[in-house]
């Protein structure tokens, strides 16, 4: 079955290119990111890593932890890692999971059996401090990932879990949110004091907040 928003995010102990890790203990009281991709030293996977690994600070700055996975073997990644760093011109230093036997990748659905039965589609869950799944993506392998959306995605799902606000379409960190549909209008002056406006009573936004 699969994974849905909200649902606990199942713990799992696997071995990395860092050692055996136990999921939850690797998160902490942190976010985190897990990503699959279908098999080392392939090209678009070789891109993706290498973007995830040039914004490691961004994502380490929100507090998020980085984890990738696939269904080679930790050797197989530790060459590949070396590939990875040359062509992208990066340091991969974030743990990457060897998954062999699938049980990470049939535990969060990353299997897509209609394109192949033996490697992961290229998914992505962002999972909150109290191990939610608050992001689900997965794109066919052909596909390579947007990181910077990502990172959007990750900011907005932050920002909204504090204030009673959403972001709207195409929004980056540092521009106008949508107020709440449950704050009164007269309460927007109290909850949001650097001012609104009413584009309609549906749609009322303020500056974000935490800026």
């Amino acid at each position: 079955m699969a994974l849905l928003l909200e649902d606990t995010a199942p713990n799992f102990k696997a071995q990395t290119t860092a050692g055996e890790i136990d999921f939850y203990e690797f998160l902490g009281n942190g976010w985190g990111v897990l990503f699959s991709h279908p098999s080392d030293f392939t090209p678009v996977c070789t891109t993706e890593l290498g973007r995830m690994s040039q914004l490691y600070e961004d994502f380490r700055k929100r507090g998020a932890k980085i984890l990738a996975v696939s269904v080679d073997p930790v050797e197989s990644h530790k060459e590949w890692i070396k590939d990875i760093n040359e062509t992208q011109h990066t340091n991969v230093s974030y743990p990457i999971i060897a998954d062999p036997e699938k049980k990470v990748a049939n535990l969060y659905g990353m299997i897509a059996p209609q394109w192949s039965d033996s490697h992961t589609v290229r998914s992505v869950f962002i999972i909150s401090p109290d191990k939610k799944i608050k992001l689900t993506l997965t794109y066919p392998a052909s596909t390579g990932r947007n990181f910077l959306e990502i990172l959007r995605a990750l900011d907005s799902i932050q920002l909204t879990a504090k204030y009673a606000v959403s972001t709207p379409a195409d929004w980056k960190d540092g521009e106008d949110v949508i107020v709440g549909g449950s704050v009164k209008t007269e309460d927007i002056p109290a909850k949001f004091p650097k001012g609104h406006k009413i584009i309609k009573s549906y749609l009322r936004t303020t500056p974000q907040p935490n800026k």
